[in-house]
């Protein structure tokens, strides 16, 4: 598959409480690596196998959750002419300088239809402490905690997802990937991706609109799974599910907090997508399944806490 126009997940920036326990949960647990901290108090983290210099965003406030949701793209010309389709389709656009965040080339950003910010940039530094390039080794710095290994995709919750439907597929080339359509009121849940993964970016319909489920890392294989279940019981990380698996995409996860109350995820697996692919389809008499494979049933936390 041609990777062209939106590339992946760029970066998330989230809203932490307390910075030095957020620094704790992402750094020393999850297992990123602190880059930089600005000077308005924003702290940069990476995973250990990305190029760019970071993916993760922290910035202490008041109320917990999801700030902005970023994709990379493949070139500045990409840029221009996803401002054009995106203003073309009514969308307000406002412009990032370059270096607003460290080491960031400019950004273009606009609000979507279930009331999250969206961002697009073209140009990050590369990492002083990414992936080496020349003979690699499999890791460069040693790992440590659950050995993230990159930001690998995020859950959002609001209204009007038919029309964030349309907007990705129609002006930003996503495809939906899997869907949960209910009889009676519609399109419970959509899937996208910007590429070959299950999915870079999910949305379930929800009356409240810009909350945030889940920041999902991905890890290696599904005993690195059960190594972060059992950081999460060493250090009583507050757990919401798992580990587990997936209907839906496939993936082997499990869900957990940070100390602010975000939802984190760690995941691994899932299927892999080509555009000739059908669409995959889950309705409400197997939606338990589909959430939680091994399960088959619903667990109320994961539906309705949300930050």
């Amino acid at each position: 598959m041609a990777m062209t126009g939106v590339l992946r997940p760029g970066f998330i920036q989230l809203r932490v409480l307390d910075m030095a326990s957020s620094l704790q949960h992402y750094v020393d647990r999850i297992g990123l690596s602190k880059v930089c901290e600005g000077a308005d108090g924003r702290v940069y983290l990476k995973a250990r196998d990305e190029f760019d210099h970071h993916s993760v965003v922290l910035r202490k406030a008041d109320q917990a959750g999801l700030d902005v949701f970023a994709f990379k793209v493949e070139n500045d010309e990409c840029l221009k002419s996803l401002e054009k389709r995106i203003a073309a389709a009514g969308v307000a656009v406002d412009h990032v300088p370059a270096g607003e965040q460290p080491a960031l080339g400019r950004r273009i950003g606009f609000q979507i239809p279930s009331g999250h910010r969206i961002e697009l940039y073209a140009h990050s530094d590369l990492a002083t402490n990414g992936p080496s390039t020349l003979n690699p080794d499999v890791w460069e710095a040693e790992p440590h905690g659950m050995e993230a290994r990159r930001f690998d995709h995020g859950l959002l919750y609001g209204p009007n997802i038919g029309d964030v439907e349309k907007f990705f597929c129609e002006v930003l080339d996503f495809k939906v990937t899997e869907r949960v359509d209910l009889p009676e009121t519609g399109t419970l849940a959509i899937w996208l991706t910007c590429g070959t993964k299950a999915h870079d970016i999910a949305f379930v319909n929800h009356p409240e609109p810009g909350k945030f489920h889940h920041v999902a890392f991905e890890l290696e294989n599904w005993n690195d799974i059960g190594r972060a279940a059992d950081i999460i019981t060493r250090y009583n990380i507050s757990i919401d599910i798992g580990p587990t698996r997936h209907g839906i995409t496939r993936g082997q996860t499990i869900y957990f907090f940070d100390p602010s109350g975000n939802r984190c995820e760690t995941y691994c697996g899932g299927t892999t997508f080509y555009p000739d692919n059908p669409v995959r389809v889950w309705d409400d008499k197997e939606l338990g399944k589909g959430i939680f494979y091994y399960e088959r049933a619903l667990n109320d936390r994961f539906l309705t806490v949300l930050t």
